[in-house]
């Protein structure tokens, strides 16, 4: 099994996940020629793609979900309450699903598990092909103890670290935004990312990525170090998603 990403922040988001001749998009934030762009320097086709499985409505996330359903005729996936609320128009096969149930998708068993965010009926995810572990973790506001759960002993992680907390506070923000990015139902700081990491089985861990940078209120270089703190490891070894150029290839 194998990942990489097209970009993540708040401008878009997609994730690519590969075992064998199963292809899957996380999420689709992108327009179908930036899809196109992104994927090549992946040495990927379009085409290769087998399904996009949905974490929730926001537009940063689906903004390009409908219109590459019904073009390339690929199947959803998310729940029904993304679903609902997700504004992405008539798709040829939306397949509702349901938090907490394993759902299989060619060689790739996702592990759907809910989130506190502020949208319909958000969700993350692990991801197995039968030997190893993917878990993705973006877009949430706290860690519960059952994100904990799901998330120790996996051997690749894909974690949000969102916003530097002094940055946030001491940026131009209006206030109203800064309670929502901090709130319960808001986005991770490097600080909660890093919490995460201490409490959670990281033994198997080969590689950890920080993904959703606020491009206004963390840095690259905040982030390793929390996070190498965190990990115990040097900060080269923590990879950052990156808004335009996203993350090659990772063997998990």
């Amino acid at each position: 099994m194998r990942f990489a990403s097209l970009g993540s922040g708040s401008r878009g988001n997609s994730l690519v996940v590969q075992h064998q001749k199963t292809t899957v998009l996380i999420d689709c934030g992108f327009s179908i020629k930036e899809v196109k762009r992104r994927l090549a320097s992946l040495q990927l086709e379009i085409d290769a793609i087998n399904a996009i499985v949905v974490t929730h409505e926001h537009t940063d996330h689906i903004s390009g979900v409908g219109g590459l359903a019904r073009k390339f005729r690929l199947p959803v996936y998310s729940t029904r309450g993304t679903c609902m609320a997700a504004p992405w128009g008539e798709i040829p096969e939306e397949n509702h699903i349901t938090p907490d149930q394993s759902v299989a998708i060619g060689e790739l068993e996702f592990w759907p598990f809910p989130v506190p965010h502020d949208a319909r009926q958000p969700c993350q995810y692990v991801i197995s092909n039968g030997d190893c572990r993917l878990g993705i973790l973006t877009d949430t506001g706290s860690i519960t103890p059952h994100i904990t759960s799901q998330m120790t002993k996996c051997d690749a992680m894909v974690l949000e670290c969102n916003h530097d907390l002094d940055l946030l506070y001491n940026s131009d923000y209006p206030e109203h935004l800064k309670q929502r990015i901090t709130s319960y139902y808001g986005h991770l700081s490097n600080q909660q990312a890093a919490d995460l990491i201490r409490t959670v089985d990281a033994s198997r861990l080969k590689h950890l990525i920080a993904a959703h940078l606020s491009e206004k209120n963390n840095t690259s270089s905040l982030v390793r170090q929390v996070l190498s703190d965190a990990m115990n490891c040097s900060s080269d070894w923590i990879n950052v998603i990156d808004q335009n150029q996203g993350l090659g290839w990772r063997d998990v």
